[in-house]
């Protein structure tokens, strides 16, 4: 399992050596138009590196946070300049945490800098990116807990540099992202889930209509897709799953998620019984 480079709820990290599994031993490329903490990906060019498991020519990363993207491409191309910025900024932030992350919130939503948002999401709340729906500020609390030292953050931004060599990244929306993908590429999908998309996503639209018409679009340029989707919660109690088109995909796998962190969080304090999450994880081959 690769270290996480971000703090990101809702990441794949625990789960991306099961989903990884799944991809095909030989492939063109692989695309990943949702990145998020890039778990999977990491996972995928670990086991490429060492040539553990898969063999393909490239990956491709995209998202529309402009941000996010400037994350991954500072740490593929320059991986000093994100290292020598948390190392000065967190020794400020542990004299005086409270205080120095309302200036670096306030700077981030005032000009967006790549590495303000990368100590935001290792500093704010268990890792929760929101922002406020009517302006798309980013106003997500402080986190109660410590950061990661210097040394252990440079120690994974070494690792993931190495990894990233056979990776591109861009910003743009997954439908531009996905109609790149060609015959024999692979496409991994793991869009906001429906359940909680007004609670972590607010200052974003995601239509999950057009994702289905460009999943049976990239099928049928002979693309093998991946999706993780919501399915139960409640260990399967409560039905959260969505309505996918009849046909589209070929087989279903149902992934324990353990409680999520949405739940955790709103029921601090409280014993959690029954409370597992299941995905879904669809390929179309």
């Amino acid at each position: 399992m690769v270290p996480a480079l971000l703090k990101w709820i809702g990441n794949k990290q625990r789960f991306a050596n099961t989903i990884v599994s799944y991809i095909p031993n030989t492939f063109n490329n692989y695309y990943e138009p949702f990145l998020g903490s890039g778990a999977v990906l990491a996972e995928l060019l670990t086991q490429d590196s060492s040539t553990l498991f898969h063999h393909f020519e490239h990956a491709y990363g995209s998202d529309v946070l402009p941000f996010l993207i400037d994350i991954f491409s500072i740490v593929k191309n320059n991986p000093s300049k994100i290292i020598d910025y948390y190392t000065t900024e967190i020794t400020k932030y542990y004299d005086n945490p409270e205080q120095a992350y309302e200036i670096i919130r306030d700077r981030f939503n005032e000009n967006h800098n790549a590495l303000d948002f990368c100590l935001l999401s290792r500093t704010c709340y268990s890792g929760v990116i929101r922002f406020r729906k009517s302006d798309g500020y980013m106003s997500t609390p402080r986190g109660p807990h410590k950061p990661i030292a210097p040394e252990t953050f440079k120690k994974r931004v070494m690792l993931w540099e190495s990894l990233l060599q056979k990776a591109d990244f861009t910003c743009e929306s997954f439908d531009i992202a996905m109609e790149k993908a060609q015959s024999g590429d692979v496409v991994y999908c793991d869009p906001p889930y429906t359940h909680s998309q007004a609670i972590i996503y607010g200052a974003q639209t995601f239509n999950i209509d057009l994702l289905w018409k460009q999943i049976a679009a990239c099928k049928e340029r002979g693309v093998y897709v991946m999706l993780s989707i919501n399915n139960t919660r409640e260990s399967k109690k409560k039905d959260i799953s969505v309505n996918i088109p009849d046909g589209l995909f070929e087989r279903e796998v149902i992934v324990n998620c353990g409680t999520s962190m949405i739940d955790r969080l709103q029921n601090s304090g409280k014993e959690m019984k029954d409370s597992e999450v299941h995905d879904k994880l669809l390929l179309t081959w």
